[in-house]
């Protein structure tokens, strides 16, 4: 939604209270707290992806641009800036703590790998214009997009810096967005009847559609085959899937609510808007009957202007990316 692209532009964050999320309408399973997180200074946070040790990456604004951050399980912060880079943006991280994501500096917007010590290398797609490394495997394999020369949107996978297209047949543009040690990919796409999500099983595309949804994306994916992303029905929504079994993901009091990834014990990230800003997200399932973990509506508070998640906002890539592109004014 919206056609808002400005690149690495961020939102505006404040910090807020302790939530309990619910996937379910009924079930003590699908109860979650959670646990907002926003960067100490920041104007918004967006967090993107989760490791098995529970550390957290994702994007955040401050007066100087946009930054990526890495959060210890313990809630610690750590910068994620490539070295003359205006602005950077992590979003994804194995088990050995190599993370990927992008930055722009005065020639372009590269994706990248930050290895376990803090060695940045640059990735890009050969011949294009413009690079996006977004989800990494404990393999190293990692995925994302690329545009090209003519306009067009591609996915990606690259195997020890060996690139294969990840392109939907009949997609007029594809995104690769998260990878499973199995070597599963999920993203989306975009065709003549709108924006799909996708789990590609060595070259097998399966569609993730939520039902009754008018757009879909999946983000992440653990190696379970649990698989998290976001759609629009009524209203922004994030969402679970299960062996094909949807449950949509929603803050209390968010306008709107997006889940980016997932580990292996099903903890979840993501993103929410309400009346101060945007937030990251860190929701852990429920272990007991407690009061704060109790079900809850699904329903989302109507949200009062467009939403624009948090992501790249590279100038030229489609349209149908705008839902993880930033921007300001009164979008979001």
């Amino acid at each position: 939604k919206g056609d808002m692209k400005q690149p690495l532009v961020w939102k505006q964050a404040l910090l807020a209270p302790f939530f309990v999320l619910a996937v379910s309408s009924s079930a003590f399973a699908g109860t979650y707290t959670v646990t907002p997180i926003d960067v100490p200074g920041s104007t918004f946070t967006n967090a993107f992806g989760i490791n098995d040790a529970g550390q957290v990456v994702g994007g955040y604004g401050d007066a100087t641009g946009g930054h990526g951050f890495l959060r210890d399980s313990g809630g610690v912060f750590t910068f994620v800036n490539v070295p003359g880079a205006t602005d950077t943006a992590a979003y994804g991280i194995n088990d050995a703590g190599q993370i990927v994501g992008l930055f722009s500096d005065a020639t372009g917007t590269y994706g990248f790998l930050r290895d376990s010590g803090g060695v940045f290398t640059t990735l890009e797609f050969p011949g294009a214009t413009a690079t996006e490394a977004l989800g990494i495997n404990d393999a190293g394999q990692i995925v994302g997009l690329f545009s090209d020369a003519t306009g067009g949107v591609h996915g990606f996978l690259d195997t020890g810096g060996v690139f294969t297209f990840v392109d939907v047949p009949g997609a007029t543009a594809t995104a690769a967005y998260g990878i499973n040690n199995a070597g599963q990919i999920v993203g989306g796409f975009g065709d003549a009847t709108g924006v799909h999500g996708f789990l590609d099983t060595g070259g097998v595309f399966t569609l993730v559609n939520v039902p009754g949804a008018t757009y879909t994306a999946a983000y992440g994916i653990n190696n379970a085959g649990q698989i998290v992303g976001d759609a629009t029905g009524t209203g922004q929504q994030g969402f679970l899937d299960s062996g094909g079994v949807f449950t949509l993901v929603n803050v209390p009091g968010a306008t709107a609510t997006d889940a980016n990834g997932i580990n292996d014990a099903g903890q979840l990230v993501g993103a929410f808007r309400d009346a101060t800003g945007v937030h990251g997200f860190l929701a852990t399932p429920c272990s007991t009957r407690e009061p704060s973990c109790v079900p809850l509506s699904t329903s989302p508070v109507p949200e009062p202007a467009t939403w624009l998640l948090l992501g790249s906002g590279l100038a030229g890539l489609a349209a149908w990316r705008a839902r993880r592109q930033g921007g300001q004014g009164d979008c979001l």
